[in-house]
């Protein structure tokens, strides 16, 4: 998943939560510019901690302080939510390289009341 940060901000790394077991880290582009992607933690993550990472990215996303969106493949939201549902909840979206952002993340909160 990629963060996109708003213009005022020019870095965020480091955990939102431990118990995401989720980090946001920088990683500079052949291009020269530097982009901020999620990572999973070497560490114990919860069942839930990745699609709970997701969601409070796409919250923050919403309010526009430091993340102005996110871009998150429907084949990672897919496996998270299979992570923290146990198969019971599949995104509507296909195919699995799919791009979705914040606003279509929070509409599936929504919607499978996530």
């Amino acid at each position: 998943m990629e963060i996109i940060l708003t213009k005022a901000c020019e870095a965020l790394t480091g955990m939102l939560d431990r118990d995401y077991g989720y980090y946001i880290r920088r990683a500079p582009h052949k291009d020269g510019k530097v982009r901020f992607f999620g990572q999973r933690s070497k560490w114990s993550v919860p069942p839930d901690g990745h699609l709970r990472f997701i969601l409070k990215c796409a919250e923050l996303a919403r309010m526009k302080l430091h993340i102005v969106d996110i871009q998150v493949s429907v084949g990672e939201l897919d496996e998270a939510l299979e992570e923290a549902t146990e198969g019971m909840v599949q995104t509507p979206w296909a195919p699995s390289d799919a791009i979705v952002n914040a606003e279509q993340v929070l509409k599936l909160k929504q919607e499978y009341k996530l």
